[in-house]
């Protein structure tokens, strides 16, 4: 399976009263072509900290990340914008759509930015829209959409690059139940059917179980155990993890 994703040793450092605090310590993992992985922990256990070091949006105190093997580190801050353009999708827990643009528009944003014209390939657009079930949102505004369709947007304007894996913040924990539980199902047909790969970070159990694997992030620390196997993980087992964790 190729490594889409890898953390090695990365550490992540702030100052707090004049001396380091370590907000990551020594966290290593991979993501493959086509798979699922959740990376579970309370707030404030350095989830997000950890996406923007594997997304290149900043650096680790120590440890190296790589990217499709590259290592990032070792580009330039060009290299590093034009790899994450071709291999990575973000979706946020807060949508960062447009409020001016219609559903297509802000889908095919990424697209003009990198310099393209998103009009000439409204037909695939149209068409990733389709597969997420919002086709008929096409030209609706982000005011007109319900939560799920909202975060649905969010995640086809992440693909719409053609980008092999998508990092997840709390995708749902502004959704929901119901709504939540749709997105959830979305990321795992493109798991399933397109092979893409999906790195979630969550403290939602539910959301858990969706996952091939569950790692779970304690103190700024993987825990070397449990590591759930999924997907269809049983909820009950999330739940025993997280006891068992004391988180």
């Amino acid at each position: 399976m190729e490594a889409l994703v890898t953390a090695e040793g990365l550490f992540k450092f702030h100052d707090r009263d004049g001396q380091k605090a370590a907000i990551l310590r020594d966290v290593s993992f991979t993501v493959g072509a086509g798979e699922f992985v959740c990376i579970m922990g309370p707030s404030g256990s350095g989830k997000s900290t950890l996406l923007h070091m594997l997304s290149g949006l900043d650096a680790p105190s120590a440890g190296v990340v790589k990217v499709r093997a590259r290592d990032l580190a070792q580009l330039s801050e060009e290299q590093r914008t034009l790899e994450r353009r071709a291999s990575i999708g973000y979706v946020f827990q807060f949508f960062n759509l447009l409020p001016n643009l219609t559903v297509i528009e802000n889908v095919g944003l990424p697209l003009a930015i990198a310099g393209g014209r998103p009009e000439a390939k409204e037909g695939e657009l149209l068409a990733l829209l389709d597969k997420l079930g919002i086709a008929s949102k096409a030209k609706s505004f982000p005011h007109q959409l319900s939560g799920g369709e909202m975060q649905r947007t969010s995640i086809a304007r992440a693909l719409a690059g053609g980008q092999p894996l998508l990092l997840c913040d709390e995708p749902t924990g502004n959704l929901s139940q119901k709504a939540g539980l749709e997105v959830m199902q979305t990321l795992r047909r493109l798991v399933d059917k397109d092979k893409r790969a999906v790195l979630l970070v969550t403290h939602n159990p539910r959301d858990a179980t969706f996952a091939d694997r569950v790692l779970f992030l304690v103190d700024g620390e993987l825990a070397t155990e449990p590591v759930l196997k999924g997907p269809d993980i049983p909820v009950e087992h999330v739940h025993a993890a997280l006891g068992a964790l004391h988180i």
